[in-house]
């Protein structure tokens, strides 16, 4: 436990050690609040914070692997992982840690949106039991995200790589579940298949969060997700050592 613990805070104070992550922050704040602002929010005469979670998961498709992309291919390009490895500390631990580092990490840039909140229960009066389940969907979605990140930030020394990956990654994730791939999808697929393909996708079941009703599916759906990528960047790193 005190090792995974010290690669916790080694992680998470490595985040704010450095100008990255405060340009991280600005750079998803801005965006938050301007994919909220841009059009249609004051004609829909309801205030709400739907504008910014239907953005979302398209700005955690290139914000998030951002995040990821340096937490294993930065340790393997300079040699520091060989010097991890040897510390009493096991494979699972150091991924866990990590991990959840970038996760904390992740929730407290979704928790300085607060400012979203406040604007729309000044202007109005917001279901605020759609707001609370949309915050706990973003949180487990950009969970889900950092797992796939994770494991090809394993997969690779050069981070770019590990980006652009992710971001293909997350992306066929999210586009998987949007009504007009799956209109496509329908033209040559049988139904079966393309309802297999929906129930993959990210947007689907953030979707079905948003609408304010947490369903075991949806919740098992993330936590099925994150194990698997986790396990799978576990299983990568224990063959790099043993190589």
């Amino acid at each position: 436990m005190n090792s995974f613990k010290a690669v916790f805070k080694r992680e998470l104070k490595s985040y704010f050690t450095t100008p990255l992550a405060y340009v991280f922050l600005v750079i998803f704040l801005f965006f938050a609040g301007y994919l909220t602002f841009k059009q249609g929010f004051f004609e829909m005469r309801q205030a709400d914070l739907r504008p910014f979670f239907q953005n979302l998961p398209l700005l955690f498709v290139f914000m998030v692997p951002s995040t990821a992309m340096r937490l294993w291919a930065e340790e393997r390009k300079s040699g520091t992982i060989e010097l991890l490895c040897t510390l009493p500390v096991t494979i699972t631990q150091a991924v866990l840690g990590k991990f959840l580092a970038a996760w904390l990490f992740l929730t407290i840039a979704l928790a300085l949106t607060f400012p979203l909140v406040i604007t729309v229960c000044y202007l109005g009066e917001p279901d605020m039991g759609l707001i609370v389940t949309g915050y706990i969907g973003s949180i487990l979605m950009a969970g889900g995200f950092l797992a796939i990140g994770c494991f090809f930030s394993a997969l690779s020394k050069n981070q770019v790589i590990a980006f652009v990956l992710s971001v293909v990654a997350c992306a066929i994730l999210v586009f998987a579940g949007m009504p007009t791939t799956l209109d496509y999808l329908s033209t040559f697929l049988p139904t079966g298949l393309v309802n297999a393909v929906e129930s993959m996708s990210f947007q689907t079941h953030f979707d079905s969060i948003q609408r304010g009703v947490l369903e075991l599916r949806d919740l098992s759906y993330f936590v099925l997700l994150i194990v698997g990528w986790i396990t799978a960047c576990g299983i990568i790193l224990d063959e790099r050592k043993a190589g």
